[in-house]
């Protein structure tokens, strides 16, 4: 690895390991996320348990939960300590729980949601703050399925200080046509876009990350088109091309991942056909992205 890259790794795993009381962290990887052990979703979350979940949160932005077995009403509970949950777009229209996706792809499927690596709904003028998935079906055991996520924080640090010093200012318009492509949206469905930094920072801890992903990003404003492509091509493929950037889920039934959807991208790895998966993903709301 260049030493860009490996400065920018160290830099992030010198960090001290979080003390915790209430509940155990188990790391993926030295970058990104980790296993939750000794907490019941199902219960109510002592305020230590939160405190702690929350700063686990921010430090690993992926926290899985094995295990678990919650109703829909637990799995909203526990999101609602985060923040207020968002209402899907469709809701009114599908007539199901407004604040509840259901994930899922058989052999009927024509596609799955999230085979790009992405970050969900940047197309919002708010995108979410980040969202709870909870797997209760699995493929057959050995059939894949897995999810990626990576860490957007680490991508930026690992760009050379010119080319930080060239996408700090730009913005890119994120339109939310672009997941649909070849396939037509609902009548209904009012198809949202807007504009974003393309280098913003976390609202909570002010760390600067690289906000651009090939799920929406369509181009940068202040470039050519022909730039605007280069540009992002390489942002793109720097997060597919960095197994460091990376942790890798896989699932086992009644699993809930939560992650941070202002720093992370994820992938959903379809790689289970003709098999089966299903879970339900709940979305907590967030604020518009600053630079």
């Amino acid at each position: 690895m260049e030493n860009t890259v490996l400065q920018a790794v160290e830099r992030l795993t010198t960090q001290p390991a979080l003390a915790c009381e209430t509940i155990q962290l188990h790391p993926l990887t030295p970058v990104i996320g980790a296993e939750v052990r000794g907490i019941d979703l199902a219960q109510e979350p002592s305020p230590q348990q939160l405190t702690e979940l929350k700063a686990a949160f921010l430090r690993h932005h992926v926290l899985v939960f094995r295990d678990q077995i919650i109703t829909p009403e637990q799995h909203k509970r526990f999101a609602n300590h985060f923040g207020e949950l968002r209402r899907l777009p469709l809701a009114d229209v599908d007539g199901g729980d407004p604040a509840i996706l259901e994930v899922k792809a058989s052999k009927h499927s024509q596609f799955v949601a999230g085979e790009d690596w992405h970050c969900d709904g940047t197309a919002d003028a708010e995108p979410a703050l980040g969202s709870m998935l909870y797997v209760t079906q699995t493929p057959e055991p050995g059939c894949g399925g897995d999810t990626m996520w990576a860490n957007m924080h680490l991508a930026y640090d690992m760009l050379s200080p010119a080319m930080k010093q060239l996408l700090d200012g730009l913005t890119a318009i994120h339109d939310g046509l672009i997941p649909w492509q070849g396939y037509t949206p609902p009548p209904e469905y009012v198809v949202p876009k807007n504009e974003h930094p393309v280098i913003v920072r976390h609202p909570e801890t002010g760390r600067k990350l690289l906000f651009v992903n090939a799920g929406f990003t369509s181009h940068i404003v202040q470039l050519s088109k022909a730039e605007s492509r280069a540009i992002l091509d390489m942002l793109f493929n720097l997060v597919a091309r960095e197994p460091i950037l990376t942790c890798r889920v896989r699932w086992t039934p009644n699993t809930l991942v939560f992650w941070d959807n202002r720093c992370t991208q994820h992938h959903a790895v379809w790689d289970y056909y003709p098999h089966s998966r299903y879970g339900q993903r709940v979305s907590i709301l967030g604020q518009r992205p600053i630079a």
